[in-house]
């Protein structure tokens, strides 16, 4: 992935298996967020192959990776304050919802009782990670704390039901504790599920060192170091990209 002279990801290759959260770790501008742009279809490398589940996502749309299996949440918190939960929530749910231009519009008995069900399915989803929440979806989302707005990104995430979860920097806007209370709920979601896939990028290291199966180190673009969390913060490579200098 080039921008302008400048390649940002240079050869990067990464596999990740159902069940497993794996830690995408890099000082800034070693190209972390950009994968994930890539991945899901933000950005559109020049060459090499995107794939997942052996589907081809090579220059796809985000709304076709979408329905492929992979969903992300992003650094910043990404709510319409003003709009309810379940709303927000309804943006997750649009490739399961949109049946094309015509059957939504000539069809709004079946397009009323999808939004019922969904309603019910976000309720429980929510309920699962906080269940006030659940109780509350038709409050404007501006008016929960960070933490479960978070938790309602993740939920919107997840309403499409990937495969695979991008999470990008969830600890941002949010204390430590709060952060570690989260990626639980991630990893009890995941346990429960048994099939989710995770990616994450983080810069808690704790978080990384308590939640990680495994990690993936980049700069400049390209890998220099995979492993354990022990491994990889032993490397003296990866000191030397994260300090400058060898220690």
């Amino acid at each position: 992935m080039r921008f302008g002279g400048l390649t940002a990801l240079d050869g990067f290759d990464i596999d990740v298996r159902a069940g497993e959260i794996v830690a995408l770790l890099g000082p800034n501008g070693s190209g972390k967020t950009t994968f994930f742009n890539v991945l899901s279809g933000l950005y559109h490398p020049a060459a090499g192959s995107v794939s997942f589940n052996g589907i081809d996502l090579f220059r796809k749309s985000p709304s076709e990776i979408s329905r492929s299996g992979i969903s992300r949440s992003f650094q910043r918190c990404r709510l319409v304050s003003d709009m309810t939960v379940f709303d927000n929530l309804l943006v997750g749910a649009h490739a399961r919802l949109d049946n094309g231009l015509l059957s939504n519009v000539f069809r709004r008995k079946r397009m009323h009782r999808d939004i019922l069900s969904l309603r019910n399915k976000t309720r429980e989803l929510c309920a699962r990670f906080n269940p006030e929440i659940a109780d509350r979806l038709f409050e404007p989302a501006g008016s929960f704390n960070m933490i479960d707005r978070r938790r309602i990104e993740l939920c919107r995430a997840l309403l499409s039901k990937p495969k695979l979860l991008l999470l990008d920097e969830p600890s941002a806007g949010m204390t430590h504790e709060e952060t570690f209370r989260l990626m639980e709920d991630v990893a009890q979601f995941q346990r429960e599920e048994g099939e989710l896939a995770v990616i994450l990028i983080e810069h808690e290291m704790q978080v990384i060192e308590q939640m990680s199966h495994r990690c993936i180190v980049l700069n400049f673009g390209k890998q220099i170091s995979a492993g354990s969390y022990r491994e990889i913060s032993s490397d003296p490579v990866v000191r030397e990209a994260y300090l400058g200098e060898d220690q």
